[in-house]
């Protein structure tokens, strides 16, 4: 089960904050797009959206999707933002992660990926040897695809929660829940 948990919890990727991810010594923050960085369903994003975009430019921490949706998908939604990505990423395979990464030409503990999925995001950053962070999805609907992975996620997750406690945080506030 070591493979699925997550080394944090927080409530939503947002309150991720410069000083914490700089704190840990993280230099980039890989991203699962739907329902961690913006809802599936809105794919323009929001105010609150650029705002957290801005305040990790302006700390130097870069910003990847790392996504299992398609180039033109991901393109609409990131070409305004100007964030970089990685398309068909494979997870829970770490290909994408990996490839971020290394195109960052940063070491595994400078990289942290946040998402929203235990089955993929979770996994796949766990495989690449990065630290993950496991936020609440944005919004209560999901793809159709989505759903069956979120049925086999709630076995996993009380399987998780058996070994220690899994509660959300508003930030990782310098401490580790390995």
């Amino acid at each position: 089960m070591a493979v699925f948990e997550p080394t944090w919890l927080v409530t939503n990727i947002f309150s991720l904050t410069p000083a914490s991810l700089k704190q840990q010594g993280i230099k980039a923050v890989l991203t699962d797009l739907d329902n961690t960085l913006m809802a599936w369903n809105h794919p323009e994003g929001t105010a609150k959206l650029n705002r957290w975009l801005s305040d990790l430019k302006k700390a130097g921490i870069q910003v990847v999707v790392v996504s299992n949706n398609n180039a033109n998908r991901i393109h609409k939604a990131m070409a305004k933002l100007q964030v970089a990505y990685v398309a068909r990423a494979l997870k829970p395979l770490p290909v994408g992660i990996t490839k971020a990464r290394k195109e960052l030409d940063l070491k595994r503990s400078e990289v942290v990926m946040v998402g929203d999925q235990l089955l993929t995001d979770i996994w796949a950053g766990n495989l690449a040897g990065v630290r993950t962070i496991l936020t609440q999805p944005l919004v209560e609907s999901d793809a159709w695809n989505t759903r069956i992975n979120r049925f086999f996620e709630g076995f996993v997750f009380k399987a998780l929660a058996k070994k220690r406690q899994l509660n959300y945080q508003e930030d990782i506030h310098g401490h580790h829940q390995k």
